[in-house]
This record gives structure tokens, sequence and C-alpha cells, in this order.
């Protein structure tokens, strides 16, 4: 077994040795119990043995010693277990593990889900209303920074010697698994349910680890890999502050593209709006225009009217005097 860099992973180890002893003990009284009777029952005349329905004695032994072996595992199983699944304990850092098919995404947290959901609950109630009002997908932490790989590209989980690192599993698809060995410790990543969990790294294991996916997921399964480096304290901070003063600069550029998206589209609508009354001017004036011809057409046409009728009018009365 690989040297687990955790707390939890050297329970995890003991829990193992200690069933693998327990396994040898079993292994070691059935084999010794057939070697015996193999050795001190044989065959030796034509007489036939003794004949017993049952022997009371050995039934028993052999009812109730399987039922205190497994009752003791059972005890040390669930007891760590309910160890390795504990989260109460304040957390250094907080990762939220995305597996996706086919690689991993990791999203530094300033807290865990728990905790947002804790705080809008309390929030919720302190205005005066109920914390199962409270909507979980909205009540969710804020995303410092993020790491995502690629199956070509492998991302990296950076954590600090001597944290508490609270790890929230989602997946967006398929169920994976999330998996360092050297943690002694993997969760499954299951779409529609997080889960979660949270580890004490050692001291003094400043180095590189590997991590992968452990459950067959989907065509590009094997190369769901990523890495784990362990930095020491002085080294982890520097580099976190690195990446949130990237992100910061990263989240400011994007704002101010977006301001400036924004004042385009408003400067955009603008001119359209411009350019549709400068249209509807335009046709006003070119109605009054047209209006105003039709007017002077049909003035004209009165006026030639007029004179036709009074040259009717003068041709009669001459024709008229003629007579």
């Amino acid at each position: 077994m690989p040297e687990p860099i955790t707390e939890q992973g050297q329970r995890v180890l003991a829990l193992w040795q200690g069933s693998w002893v327990a396994a040898f003990a079993v292994g070691i009284l059935v084999w010794g119990l057939i070697i015996w009777s193999i050795i001190f029952h044989r065959k030796r005349s034509e007489q036939l043995p003794p004949q017993v329905r049952y022997n009371m004695p050995i039934e028993a032994l052999y009812t109730v010693l399987p039922i205190v072996v497994i009752a003791v595992l059972f005890y040390f199983t669930a007891r760590d277990q309910t160890y390795l699944l504990e989260t109460d304990e304040k957390a250094d850092t907080n990762v939220e593990v995305v597996g996706f098919q086919w690689s991993w995404e990791f999203n530094y947290l300033d807290q865990s889900k728990a905790e947002a959901l804790e705080e809008a609950e309390a929030a919720a109630e302190a205005e005066g209303g109920e914390a199962a009002e409270v909507d979980a997908e909205e009540a969710q932490p804020e995303t410092l920074f993020s790491e995502v790989g690629t199956p070509d590209q492998m991302p990296t989980l950076v954590l600090r010697e001597g944290d508490v690192v609270h790890f929230d599993l989602h997946s967006p698809d398929v169920i994976h698994s999330f998996w360092i060995p050297a943690f002694a410790f993997k969760m499954d990543v299951i779409p529609g349910h997080d889960n979660e969990f949270q580890v004490k790294v050692n001291e003094g294991t400043a180095g590189t680890y590997m991590g992968r996916c452990a459950e067959l997921c989907g065509v590009d399964h094997t190369r769901m890999l990523f890495k784990v480096e362990v930095m020491e304290p002085e080294a982890y901070d520097a580099w976190y502050a690195e990446q949130q003063a990237a992100a910061e600069a990263e989240a400011a550029e994007q704002a101010e593209q977006e301001a400036a998206d924004q004042r385009a589209s408003e400067e955009a609508a603008e001119e359209a709006a411009e350019a549709a009354g400068s249209e509807q001017q335009d046709g006003g004036q070119q109605g009054r225009d047209e209006e105003e011809d039709a007017q002077s057409a049909s003035s004209e046409e009165e006026r030639q009217d007029g004179s036709d009728s009074a040259g009717q009018a003068e041709g009669s009365q001459n024709e008229e005097a003629g007579h």
C-alpha cells in the first residue's frame, strides 16, 4: 500500500491491515482444523467409525464464531466510516470537484456548499422566513478561481501541507469516481446527488501525486487523469495569491468587456432609433410635399375648369347676340 498523506488515509490503512490480520487468523484456524483432521483422522482399518447425528459444541462453535468475527469487523468498519465522512471541522481550503466526460474541473471556493446553505437559511430565518424555503441551487458559495482540464491536458489540484481540505463532488453527465491513491480513499461523483468529504493533509508530504477516475464512465475513461501537488505553506500562499490576482484581473477584464458591449449595444439602439426617427421625418415631409403638390394640382384644375366655364358662357352670350 502507498504511504497515505492524510490523517484519514492512516485510518483507512489501519482498517485494511486489521481486516487482513483477521482474515489470516480465520484462514490459519480453518486450515489448521483441515490439516489436523487429515493427519489424525485417517483411515486405519476397515472398521466403520462411530456414527453420530450431531456434535453440539462444534455446531455452536461454527455458528457463534463467524457471528463474532463479522460483528467485530462491522464495528470497526462503521466506526472508521463515520470518522472518514465527518465534515464538521472548519476547513482551510474548499474545493468543488466537477467530474465530466472526460476530465476534471477544480473550483476553489470561499466556503463549502453546506456552509453557504446554512448561511442562507440563517439569513432567511432572520428576515422572518423559513429555512425550508431557501433554494439550495441559489445558495452557492463564491468561486475564487478554477482549474479546468481536458483529456489531453491534465489539470492539477494544488493543496497545502497541514490544511483541512473540504471537497464537494458534482457531475453534470454520468457517474465518475474521485480517487487519489495517496489519500487511500475514493468517492463517487454522481449526477443529481452532490457528495462531500474532507481530509487533513499531513505535514512533510510536499510532492506530486496522481489521481484518476475509478468508475468506468465512457470511451475516454482511462484519460481522466489529474495531478495533486502538495506545497509547503509559503509556496502555496504565493501560488494562491497569484491565482486569485489572475482571476480578479480576468473578471475585471470581462466586466469591462461586458460594459463595452453594453455601451455598443446602447449606441446601436440609439442610432437605430435616430435612423427610424429620421426616416419618419423624411416620410412626413415627403407626405406633406405630396399633399401640397396634390392641392396645387387640384387648384390648377379648378382654375382651368373655371376658365373653361367662363369661356363657354361668353361664347353662349355672343351666339345669342348674333341671333
